[in-house]
């Protein structure tokens, strides 16, 4: 039967406009007999339930494509409202009343003519969630369970429970899905905590991202059989590096050092070394522990808290480079010229005892020059300057071939014992952020050469080039601001967006542009083909610098082992582990973008926390969006809120799409992009992560009767929504601060919005930084991306 379905399939795909009938299809497939009839028919029956083929009014029978049905993931507004992207053509809209149980996230199968914008979801494919977070609340005389995502606020919910159970004000909770329909089923399955109590809103955000901050109890009991002191015979075929001086530069709150380096200068240059925690000697395949580790994909670094990918008593044990203490590593060491150049490299499996553990901040004072702590790390000699020189000559010649740089601008969430935000900020990186990003990079590409050529499994780091779509969109509306940017004719080239951005570096609007087109850059993702890296212009890349935070590392540290230490000939063990691979990489990408949601959530609800408390302030800062429906304004501190056009009363505005403006019909009054602007706060809700702002107004008599500081401005959207923040790389570097540098950002919500603020992000180190000094007359947004987040480490290393 199933050769049959398929061969129905591939006739009718062939036959696209006619002789789809069953007596066509039976002639032409030379099936005459009654029971062929039969046969055919049964197998069409089948074809059709199973969604494979459809039957006209004229019964002819098409396929998918044939029949205008898309298979998308849905997403569904604040108003209720679905939508699902199709290639090449405007995305697919449903009515709540066509949308067959979808809810917001799940995967659906959805019937749309070519001509026709909106469409109806015949199958619900895969359910993003099979459970629901919220609270009880009194509403009323009853006691009511209110779904913590506001879409799903208007559905009709029936809550079960166990008897023993009492539900009370404020407990929030975690219930399972049991049915889907008009009327959805719950099941209390567990109590989170109470609304009110200091970190219960971080973790329900973690908990409806399905990132769990306990570890199950057999990866407990494993984690306590690994010793955590090192055995001599562990030592064996290691390459001993304890006697080198070698560094871990982290955060100031760093606790897990998976990354050391150390230099040498030599007569053309510098011998680098950077030695990785071998975490895959301590998790080996398929035990509890490694299971858990690709379950979860990857640490998530939020406003209190790390959740690790691996238990802290191994990520902060055993696993971690800490200082006067022999670790086990492996070791990419490079020989880099005066070029940045790296000429010749290899990679082996060491023991090394780190020297010293040095932070961001005391690293940039010495290269500043303060004394003091140059005498107290004397004994380093002169390796900072050495690693500055030797950075630098790499950075130099990566961005010689191209590499892209949006510098991008972190924002920093400072929070007290009982997670209430004190402060918002920009971070500040130094040149020591930079020497571990370019050291991270030079490993991984030197890494990712070695797996390419060696053609054994792995997985790489994959970026690819914008598309030709976003970049005309681009280059019209740059154009429309007096900023011409050349594109290749048959291609486009990193160097080419790297020109151009030097050309608007010094520019009032270069933030603005910078954004935007970085919000044109596709995400970056894992896979088991290298295909390159267009944002680093490398032809190879992967991330090899931290198994500790990431499982893709990981695995690239087991092929190391399998394939490189050991020399694994096994065609056929090749062969598995390639489609491991595939699968890993796969699963890693969707974990990734779903811990990247993860912090910005936390981020965005303790930004509208702390401005709620700011409502009425006036602040500076420069419009980085406009939209038929309003214009975002980006702060010095990095907070971004929305003023809508309902809200401009000194006259009636329109939206001019090609050059991204609010023009006035009366006055002519012009608001642009890249515009500076003084706002006042009206707004903030901690729910919904959003802040609205409105012109700020001359102060007058009547200024202190304005009531307008409401907590929550009902449904409309204001500032832009985190799902789209597209190259999610974390920024393409390492560490934890990964490729967030690529991040992409739609507005409000998701398919009826066009425009292009925003973001980008990564798991950098999570360390804070003191603020910006104050007094600087300068322009606070001059040469400065707006990009959001570079979370918590290293660039995309």
């Amino acid at each position: 039967m199933e050769n049959l379905k398929q061969r129905l399939l591939e006739y009718i795909e062939n036959h696209p406009k006619k002789n789809r009938k069953v007596d066509d299809i039976l002639s032409a497939l030379g099936m005459t007999s009654s029971s062929d009839f039969v046969k055919v028919s049964q197998a069409l029956s089948e074809l059709e339930k199973e969604l494979l083929l459809f039957r006209a009014d004229d019964n002819q029978y098409l396929t998918q494509k044939q029949a205008g049905v898309v298979t998308g993931r849905i997403s569904i507004n604040r108003s209720g409202l679905g939508f699902v992207d199709r290639e090449d053509r405007e995305s697919i809209k449903i009515d709540p009343t066509d949308q067959n149980t979808a809810l917001d996230g799940d995967t659906v199968l959805v019937r749309c003519k070519p001509w026709e914008t909106y469409g109806q979801v015949l199958r619900v494919i895969s359910r993003a969630k099979d459970f629901m977070i919220g609270t009880f609340l009194q509403r009323g005389k009853r006691l009511k369970f209110i779904p913590d995502d506001e879409k799903l606020q208007d559905k009709l919910l029936t809550v079960k429970y166990d008897q023993d159970f009492l539900p009370v004000e404020g407990m929030k909770v975690l219930c399972r899905i049991q049915k889907y329909g008009a009327a959805i089923v719950l099941y209390v399955e567990r109590v989170i905590g109470y609304k009110d109590d200091p970190g219960v809103d971080i973790l329900a955000i973690l908990l409806d991202h399905d990132i769990d901050p306990q570890f199950p109890e057999a990866v407990m009991e494993e984690v306590k059989t690994i010793p955590q002191e090192i055995q001599e015979s562990e030592k064996k075929e290691r390459v001993d590096l304890t006697n080198e001086t070698t560094v871990t530069i982290d955060g100031d709150d760093s606790k897990d050092f998976d990354d050391a380096v150390s230099v040498t200068p030599v007569e053309n240059g510098w011998v680098l070394k950077v030695s990785i925690a071998d975490v895959s000697h301590y998790v080996t395949e398929n035990s509890a522990l490694d299971k858990e580790a690709l379950a979860r994909g990857c640490s998530t670094y939020v406003t209190d808290r790390v959740v690790p990918m691996l238990p802290h008593e191994l990520s902060n044990g055993i696993c971690s480079l800490n200082p006067y203490v022999e670790r086990l590593t492996i070791t990419c060491q490079m020989n880099v010229n005066h070029s940045g150049k790296i000429e010749e490299y290899s990679i082996y499996p060491s023991v090394i005892r780190s020297t010293e553990r040095m932070t961001y901040a005391n690293v940039n004072k010495i290269l500043d020059g303060d004394e003091k702590l140059q005498e107290e790390y004397k004994h380093l000699g002169n390796l900072f300057f050495d690693l500055r020189d030797c950075a630098d000559a790499i950075r130099a010649s990566r961005t010689a071939k191209g590499a892209i740089d949006f510098d991008g601008t972190e924002t920093v969430v400072e929070v007290d014992e009982n997670g209430h935000p004190i402060d918002v900020h920009a971070r500040i990186s130094g040149h020591a952020e930079r020497i571990i990003e370019d050291c991270m990079i030079a490993a991984n590409v030197s890494v990712a050469n070695y797996m390419k050529w060696l053609d054994v499994p792995s997985i790489y780091r994959i970026h690819e080039s914008p598309t030709a779509k976003k970049m005309k969109e681009f280059v019209r509306i740059s154009e429309g601001m007096g900023h011409k940017l050349v594109l290749g004719k048959t291609a486009i080239y990193p160097n080419e967006l790297q020109r151009y951005l030097a050309s608007v570096h010094d520019i009032p609007e270069y933030p603005v542009l910078s954004t935007m087109l970085l919000r044109c850059m596709q995400k970056a993702r894992y896979d088991a083909s290298c295909i390159g890296h267009f944002g680093l212009a490398e032809d190879e890349y992967l991330h090899f610098t931290s198994p500790i935070r990431r499982y893709p590392d990981l695995i690239v540290h087991r092929m190391l082992r399998k394939y490189c230490f050991q020399a694994n000939d096994s065609l056929e063990q090749r062969a598995i582990d390639l489609e491991k691979c595939k699968e890993q990489a796969e699963h890693a990408s969707i974990r990734e973008r779903n811990s990247q949601d993860a912090e910005y959530a936390c981020e965005d609800m303790k930004i509208a926390e702390y401005m709620h408390e700011r409502i009425g302030k006036t602040y500076a800062g420069i419009i980085s969006s406009i939209t038929n429906f309003g214009m975002y304004v980006k702060l010095e501190n990095t907070v971004e809120g929305m003023i809508r056009v309902a809200d401009l009363d000194d006259d009636y505005y329109e939206f001019n799409k090609d050059r991204f403006e609010l023009v006035g019909q009366r006055r002519k009054k012009t608001y642009r992009i890249g515009m500076p602007i003084k706002v006042t706060v009206v707004g903030a809700s901690k729910e919904t992560g959003t802040v609205d702002f409105e012109i700020a107004k001359k102060p007058s008599r009547f200024a202190s009767e304005r009531t307008r500081f409401s907590n929550d401005r009902g449904s409309n959207p204001t500032r832009k929504p985190r799902e789209d923040r597209k190259f999610g790389d974390k920024k393409f570097s390492d560490r934890k601060f990964s490729e967030k540098k690529f991040g992409d950002k739609k507005f409000g919500d998701k398919k009826d919005r066009k425009s292009f603020s925003s973001d980008k992000r990564g798991k950098f180190d999570g360390s804070k930084t003191s603020r910006a000094k104050q007094g600087d007359k300068k322009p606070f947004f001059k040469g400065k991306s707006t990009g959001r987040k570079m979370t918590h480490g290293r660039k995309d290393a």
